[in-house]
């Protein structure tokens, strides 16, 4: 089991006990077991990885191997409370398809991702190389990572798909980051939701 990390106390106090989760991109389903054992949630996880995939088994949590690239067709509209993209929204190459698809099965998603115009990976930049750092923790050669985006541009983003934000936090390590954001947060945590307020 991986360490508890500070996002998931924000993540667990945006979900209410009992709960129907949808951890995608669950890792070796840490945060499924965290929301399980203070909100009681009834969680499922997605992974692909298969070393990922008998981590949640050995963990005691749900999970369903499937290639979110593709789309959740095998699950219907509406059926989770919350779906969660923990710091894997960077991985998936089909960003708006994956966005559409966690507010169709859910009532509301939750993304957080590392932010890409922090003022450390600017510096790296300027100094002539890609960053590397805990939130983006691999070498440009080796990274799952296929988008480098921003707290603007993913602001853009669901303005232009018609998705609302209903609650936004930007961290630099564990502490909250409230003026200017995009240039000295390093990771951002979002509620979303549909515009017309429909579940799904």
């Amino acid at each position: 089991m991986s360490f508890h990390r500070f996002d998931y106390d924000v993540i667990a106090n945006w979900i209410e006990p009992g709960e129907r989760v949808l951890d995608l991109g669950c890792g070796d389903g840490s945060l499924l077991r965290y929301l399980g054992d203070v909100r009681q949630v009834r969680g499922y996880g997605v992974e692909n990885d298969p070393a990922r995939l008998l981590a949640c088994a050995r963990n005691g949590v749900n999970v369903i191997q499937i290639d979110m690239e593709q789309g959740l067709a095998g699950f219907d509209y509406g059926f989770f409370d919350h779906v969660i993209m923990s710091l894997s929204l960077q991985a998936m190459r089909n960003t708006q398809g994956i966005l559409k698809e966690m507010l169709r099965v859910g009532h509301e998603a939750v993304v957080s991702f590392p932010n890409f115009a922090y003022w450390r990976h600017r510096q790296s930049i300027l100094n002539g190389r890609m960053p590397v750092s805990k939130n983006l923790p691999y070498q440009w050669y080796d990274t799952p990572n296929v988008r480098f985006f921003t707290i603007a541009d993913f602001d853009a983003l669901c303005e232009q798909e018609g998705i609302v934000i209903r609650e936004r936090l930007a961290f630099d390590e564990d502490k909250v980051i409230v003026d200017e954001p995009n240039f000295l947060a390093s990771v951002a945590l979002y509620r979303l939701a549909r515009a017309d307020g429909a579940a799904g």
